[in-house]
């Protein structure tokens, strides 16, 4: 920055701020501070955007993290002579939310499928594996949103965890925290389950 001292006055003006094109450009050809500069240029374009369209909450959080992971990992897709980076950022921005809100109708349609193929009919089966399973049912709906969409997809619908990865557009290792902390939580609920009776 310079200070401009003019009639007892002193005036900041800022020197190193990247213009949009700048940053474009840095962008462009991977400079490594590039991504942060985007960040803070465009962060809060994205999650605004995501915000209006999920709510506040993790998932807006998600997807504006996912935007800025894509867009650095297709940065050579980028054309400049096409349209300006804000642009082309909405873009990827609108394609994850229409991404996120498919896993939720997904979702949906697994627990009402789920819900749907429970027999009326009295099950043949010990007292106590009815209340655990009432038990797990109970928690999984109390876990947060893409912990019991992730859990539902590994145990009901028997997909990798690569394959859930895949399909949710997650990195491999959050899939496998969602799953190891989801355990960790029906484990801890049965144990107190049965401690109680």
């Amino acid at each position: 920055m310079t200070r401009n001292a003019h009639k007892g006055c002193t005036t900041v003006i800022p020197v190193d701020v990247p213009s949009d094109e700048e940053v474009s450009a840095a962008f462009s050809k991977g400079d490594p501070d590039a991504l942060r500069l985007l960040y803070q240029r465009f962060g809060a374009l994205v999650f605004s955007l995501a915000r209006r369209s999920l709510g506040a909450g993790p998932d807006a959080e998600d997807v504006t993290q996912q935007v800025f992971v894509s867009a650095w990992r297709g940065r050579d897709t980028f054309d400049p002579g096409r349209g300006s980076l804000a642009g082309w950022l909405v873009v990827i921005t609108r394609s994850r939310i229409a991404d996120l809100l498919r896993t939720r109708q997904r979702d949906d349609r697994v627990m009402l499928r789920l819900a749907a193929g429970t027999s009326t009919e009295t099950p043949a089966v010990p007292s106590d594996q009815v209340v655990d399973r009432v038990v797990l049912a109970d928690e999984m709906a109390r876990l947060p949103e893409a912990q019991r969409l992730v859990m539902t997809l590994a145990f009901y619908s028997d997909l990798t965890h690569e394959q859930i990865a895949e399909v949710l557009r997650l990195p491999l290792g959050t899939v496998k925290s969602h799953i190891r902390r989801g355990l960790h939580r029906l484990r801890s609920r049965l144990e107190a389950d049965r401690v109680t009776h």
